[in-house]
């Protein structure tokens, strides 16, 4: 190589380095008090990532993709058009608008990275905000599943199998995940997950793999599902206790066991058999019987689907945990399911984009940083006005992030009051207060009528031309 090409090729390189720097140092006023610089670099060395001079490094990759996640077009040409846009704002000149590098620059990003970051950002911010005054005062966590899906890919399906009863080129791969949520804040801990079907595949398997990141003296509320006795044993094993609502399979027969109060009381449940996943080692550790409490409560609120509810608790002392400080506990379980709209339809993580099963999960764990984030916006918001985080709509945070973004591009000087403007105007948007609301799980609007795809793509297509020849 002469010195001339080599002098161009060492100026190109300056040149992307002093433009790439000024994106990172000058980028918008709300992402970058979010999530720090100085975090994403201590993740890098944390998980040993090392890149070539290029304009996509990990750091500006993650910026873009969050931007992605959060943005109502979620495709990868917008996110680079959005891209293109901060640097022509910004009088930084222009890059490619091809999607082809920025595609390359997510495949090269490590998916333990993006997991890190969604878990520390989570774990940070349930450290700062004060748990609720429920059950004592001590920390709650809720667990919870659901599905999501994805484009229908030969490598996705085999990683992420459809419905069995679908057919072959009808359906689309579906993938489970449970995650720990904190009552608090609503924000998203940690989540594990696997295929829709198959061996060691359900709630329950999952949720063992969250069970290191509980800690001692925290009280986990979950579904009827989590409510058996190797979870809870398991559960006890660490110090955090349960309550869940019973599974129907148990009988409870309160004329039996210690009695507590009206349809209150303490029963033993007695090891079953070894199931096939354990070893011998953990079963012959696990007790013989669990001393655990049974409560029956009596449903009284118009509308409600359930008249009575029986939930069981390791949470025997019926002084400090009265029963209907029980059940009030137990219906705040009902914020998951809402934590978990607010992530499948408001961020659009119900339909996945990504044609990879690595590049899938990856794009769920952008998603749930994008949202932990979005919980840091309002927690702070929150602690300005005075009032909980849970009172702030998560709908209203994100729409307000999104605009003070774009924003904060052209006006970098006065970031700082405009990140007040962003507080004060998160924290106006408040979650109306209705106790016992009722709706109708129905629409009034209908949808278009389409006719639905009978038979594979493929040979639809054949045979609309045969029929055309």
């Amino acid at each position: 190589m002469d010195e001339y090409t080599r002098g161009r090729l060492a100026g190109q390189v300056r040149q992307v380095r002093r433009h790439r720097e000024q994106l990172l140092d000058d980028h918008d006023l709300c992402l970058t008090r979010l999530l720090r610089k100085e975090d994403v670099q201590a993740a890098l060395e944390r998980h040993q990532v090392r890149y070539r001079e290029r304009l996509y490094t990990p750091l500006l990759t993650i910026w873009t993709f969050l931007y992605q996640v959060l943005a109502s077009d979620q495709s990868c040409r917008a996110a680079v058009a959005r891209l293109l846009a901060f640097m022509c704002v910004n009088g930084q000149g222009s890059a490619s608008a091809k999607t082809d590098p920025y595609c390359k620059a997510r495949q090269r990003l490590p998916e333990p990275l993006v997991a890190d970051l969604a878990r520390h950002t989570g774990k940070e911010l349930d450290r700062e905000v004060a748990p609720t005054g429920l059950l004592g005062g001590r920390s709650i966590k809720i667990a919870d599943g659901t599905t999501v899906s994805m484009p229908d890919t030969p490598a996705n399906q085999k990683a992420y199998p459809q419905q069995p009863g679908q057919k072959q080129g009808l359906g689309f791969p579906i993938l489970r995940l449970v995650g720990l949520i904190s009552l608090s804040c609503g924000v998203v801990l940690d989540v594990a997950m696997a295929p829709y079907r198959g061996k060691l595949t359900g709630e329950t398997t999952l949720l063992r793999q969250l069970l290191d990141h509980l800690q001692s003296g925290e009280i986990l509320l979950a579904d009827a599902i989590f409510a058996n006795y190797w979870t809870i044993a398991l559960l006890l094993e660490r110090g955090v206790d349960l309550l869940a609502r019973c599974d129907g399979k148990r009988r409870m027969d309160f004329r039996r066991g210690r009695r507590l109060g009206r349809y209150d009381h303490l029963v033993p449940w007695r090891k079953p058999i070894r199931p096939s996943w354990m070893s011998k080692t953990l079963y012959r550790r696990l007790p013989q019987t669990l001393s655990l409490r049974e409560v029956q409560v009596q449903v009284t609120v118009k509308g409600f689907r359930c008249r009575r509810l029986h939930l069981v608790t390791t949470l025997l002392d019926p002084q400090r945990y009265p029963q209907p400080e029980l059940a009030e506990a137990f219906r705040c379980r009902w914020q998951a399911e809402l934590d978990l709209r607010s992530i499948k339809q408001v961020m659009q993580m119900d339909v996945l984009r990504c044609k990879s099963p690595a590049m899938v999960r990856k794009e769920i764990w952008m998603h749930l940083l994008a949202y932990n984030l979005i919980r840091k916006l309002m927690a702070q918001a929150a602690s300005t006005a005075g009032v909980c985080p849970r009172d702030i709509s998560f709908k209203g945070a994100m729409q307000t992030l999104m605009a003070f973004a774009v924003a904060g591009w052209s006006c970098p000087r006065r970031r700082d009051s405009l990140y007040a403007v962003v507080l004060k105007a998160v924290a106006t948007h408040r979650v109306n207060d209705r106790p016992d609301r009722v709706e109708p799980r129905a629409v009034k609007r209908r949808p278009k009528k389409l006719i639905y795809l009978n038979e594979p793509r493929s040979v639809a297509r054949a045979r609309l031309l045969n029929s055309a020849a």
